[in-house]
């Protein structure tokens, strides 16, 4: 499966060298449908890749049941909590199907990026670019049940 990473959007158009350097990190997991992956609030150890399958991010307000922010298919990314600096998980993964996956440790993704400065920008600027979308989504919903919520 880790050599699915040049098709996963993230990395692609990496030259080969910079696809050598990320291979050896990453470690394939799996699960069935209806797994929780990590919890909110657990720490955030591992960036995911999501190579088949679909995952439910679930989050969940302090003073209010769980809502549901997005669902993720092929090629998506999750647990980006374990490179941004978060020690925590901000939000639950639930997988909906079984999933097949490759994963990292934040601190070795990271530790690649100060050896490797150059393949780490733009690993980091693609990460950043997947996720900066799907945050202000869920802050758009958040908001959204907030102010409704204050309405009531």
């Amino acid at each position: 499966m880790i050599e699915s990473l040049p098709y996963i959007p993230l990395f692609q158009d990496l030259d080969p060298a910079q696809a050598d350097l990320l291979k050896p990190l990453f470690e394939q997991f799996s699960c069935p449908a209806d797994t929780v992956i990590f919890e909110q609030g657990a720490p955030a150890t591992h960036l995911y890749l999501l190579v088949k399958g679909e995952v439910e991010i679930r989050y969940k307000p302090y003073d209010g049941p769980p809502i549901t922010l997005t669902h993720l298919r092929e090629g998506d990314v999750f647990g980006w909590s374990a490179v941004v600096g978060s020690p925590y998980y901000t939000s639950s993964i639930i997988s909906e199907t079984q999933i097949e996956s490759i994963r990292i440790q934040g601190n070795q993704l990271l530790k690649l990026f100060r050896d490797a400065p150059e393949t780490g920008k733009i690993v980091m600027d693609r990460l950043a670019r997947v996720v900066s979308p799907r945050w202000e989504n869920a802050y758009a919903q958040v908001q959204s049940l907030l102010n409704a919520n204050q309405k009531t």
